[in-house]
Formats: C-alpha cells, sequence, structure tokens
C-alpha cells in the first residue's frame, strides 16, 4: 500500500470534519494547495463541491471527507502532515512540510529567512507590516514588504537602517539588499 501524499492528525481531521458539519452539506471535499514563496510555501485550504475534482488530482480519503490535492502542489506536500495546534501562539492548521522550495535550496535562504522571521518580522508586525525573502542572487538579497510596509514613506529608511543593516550584521557575506516591492500596489497600501 503506498503512503498518502499528505498525512492528517486526528486533531486536523477533527477539526476539518466540523467545518464541513458547519456549512450543512454531505457533498464538500477539502482542497490542499501549496505554491513557493519566496523560501517558504503558502497554504491554501478551501472547503468544495464534491463534484469539483480534476482528473490529475490527488485525493486523501478522511473518514468523512475527502481531500483534493492538484497535481502542481502533490509533489510539494509528499510526506507532509497537517495538524491542529492550539498553543500560545494561537490555533489553527498546521502543516510540517520536509520538502523545501527552489529558493530555500540556496545556501544564504535558511539563514536569511531565520532572520526574518525571528529578529524583522516581529518588530514589522507591531506596525502590521512584514517582509518576505523573493530571491537571491549570489550575495544579492531580494526582499518585498507587504502589509502597513507597503507604501509606507518610512518604508526605505526601514529597509536601509532596519532591514538591511539587520541582514548584513547577522550575515556578513551579503552584499546588497534590494526592496522589490510595488509600494503603490497591492490590497492595503499605506498609500496609493
Amino acid at each position: 500500500m503506498t503512503e498518502p501524499i499528505l498525512e492528517v492528525t486526528a486533531a486536523a481531521a477533527e477539526r476539518i470534519q466540523a467545518a464541513k458539519t458547519s456549512e450543512g452539506r454531505d457533498d464538500i471535499a477539502l482542497r490542499v494547495a501549496a505554491s513557493e514563496d519566496g523560501a517558504k510555501f503558502r497554504y491554501e485550504l478551501k472547503l468544495v463541491a464534491v463534484d469539483s475534482k480534476e482528473a490529475d488530482d490527488s485525493v486523501v480519503h478522511l473518514d468523512g471527507i475527502d481531500i483534493y490535492i492538484d497535481s502542481e502542489s502533490a509533489p510539494r506536500l509528499q510526506g507532509a502532515s497537517l495538524d491542529y495546534v492550539d498553543d500560545m501562539s494561537g490555533s489553527g492548521l498546521k502543516f510540517e512540510n520536509p520538502n523545501k522550495t527552489a529558493l530555500a535550496a540556496h545556501p544564504l535562504a535558511g539563514r536569511v529567512q531565520e532572520v526574518l522571521d525571528e529578529r524583522v518580522n516581529p518588530s514589522l508586525a507591531a506596525h502590521g507590516g512584514v517582509v518576505s525573502l523573493v530571491d537571491i542572487q549570489e550575495t544579492r538579497v531580494v526582499l518585498s514588504f507587504g502589509g502597513g510596509c507597503q507604501g509606507c514613506g518610512m518604508a526605505n529608511v526601514t529597509m536601509k537602517e532596519g532591514v538591511s543593516a539587520q541582514l548584513k550584521q547577522q550575515i556578513p557575506e551579503i552584499t546588497e539588499v534590494v526592496d522589490a516591492t510595488d509600494h503603490a500596489a497591492g490590497h492595503n497600501p499605506y498609500y496609493a
């Protein structure tokens, strides 16, 4: 018997079933997608009609609900697990994924992402902002601002004196940090 693409814990299955029950319909499946977002995966979960299954979808059968995974997402989710967590940082469905994005294969990517996650983004979150790793070109790091930082008049200062300085201090081999953000676009830019 082959291993399913995605393992689902009992706690996650219970939450998925509760979401299905809250819809009050039996003809619902869960669609799971994974796309590359810099050095991380971005996951999308959506309740869909059972008859929306595509011919090339992989299916994970749970007791009472099927999970559809499109052909592009399947290799990104192979060996991953979906769990429900409830801890001090919040509660919700959480993926544990052994796979890496193409960008994450770069030797600096993990270190850059760690600095962004542990030092930079917690500070920016206080202002509703976030910065994401977009690319690494040898020793040049390309980032993108989002949330309250996108379009903010202080984004250039934040980049030079905060983000770039922090990255270069923590990872000395970085020679340049570039902001690739379109500060006039987006869902909720500070200014348009």
